[in-house]
């Protein structure tokens, strides 16, 4: 499975995108701030250019776990009830550590985490909980019951 996040709209405190899944339009993205930063980049220089909470991750293709639990998340109710607490967490990212896919509203409620909704009002996602939800029972909850290899592409 291969998750593509298109970044369409970078403004300089948050970042909009389109997320799709095999080519699918699913919903909407909202990150920080892309400040131009690649997966090509070594670990220096992203760390030189990253501004702690305030920069979106580095574009590349990752690879997505579903078997991590989350320290921050999973023990939300929202979270146990729909994921048991294991949030999508993006692994391998330079200058990043527990980068995850999460509901949000605002630049605000990310630290180079993706946050997942409907792009309705300017500089916001709405509707995140029920995108979460979607995304994780329609498309990553059947990966994860079989083991199938999911890579997320940020351009």
């Amino acid at each position: 499975m291969e998750i593509t996040v298109k970044r369409i709209a970078k403004r300089s405190t948050y970042t909009i995108g389109k997320l799709y899944v095999d080519g699918t339009y699913v919903c909407d993205t909202l990150e920080d701030a892309d400040r131009g930063l690649n997966q090509l980049m070594s670990d220096p220089e992203v760390r030189a250019k990253k501004i702690h909470g305030k920069t979106a991750i580095p574009t590349g293709t990752y690879q997505l776990s579903l078997n991590i639990t989350s320290q921050r998340f999973g023990s939300r109710p929202f979270y146990v009830r729909v994921c048991d607490g294991f949030v999508p967490r993006i692994l391998g990212v330079k200058g990043y550590d527990g980068v995850l896919i999460h509901c949000g509203n605002t630049d605000k409620d990310t630290e180079g985490c993706i946050l997942v909704g409907y792009n309705k009002e300017v500089g916001k996602v709405v509707n995140s909980q029920t995108a979460f939800e979607m995304l994780y029972k329609k498309y990553l909850l059947s990966a994860k019951k079989n083991n199938e290899h999911v890579t997320i592409k940020i351009c």
